[in-house]
């Protein structure tokens, strides 16, 4: 199997996992740069989970993906930006 061969079909509803410290500015930042990527990102299907103790928020964000370039860039720009702890 050629290793570019993508077990995802395009356009594709794609669930992302992305966990921060609870901060007020989290969410909305996170919604920001996914609508960036997205502009088809529909906000009301954001999922938000605190943590046990509240010092970290998980959202799951379901992305558009159309390309396998673009659900590259969506977790390259979640994964290096400052708030972001970890994207699954």
């Amino acid at each position: 199997m050629d290793p570019k061969d993508s077990l995802i079909e395009y356009p594709s509803d794609f669930p992302i996992k992305v966990m921060g410290a609870s901060h007020i500015d989290f969410a909305p930042t996170i919604v920001a740069l996914v609508t960036q990527l997205d502009p088809t990102f529909d906000d009301s299907k954001l999922e938000t989970r605190p943590s046990a103790q509240g010092n970290y928020t998980g959202l799951t964000v379901t992305i558009r993906a159309t390309s396998r370039e673009m659900l590259d860039e969506v977790y390259r720009t979640l994964s290096t930006h400052p708030m972001v702890k970890m994207v699954l």
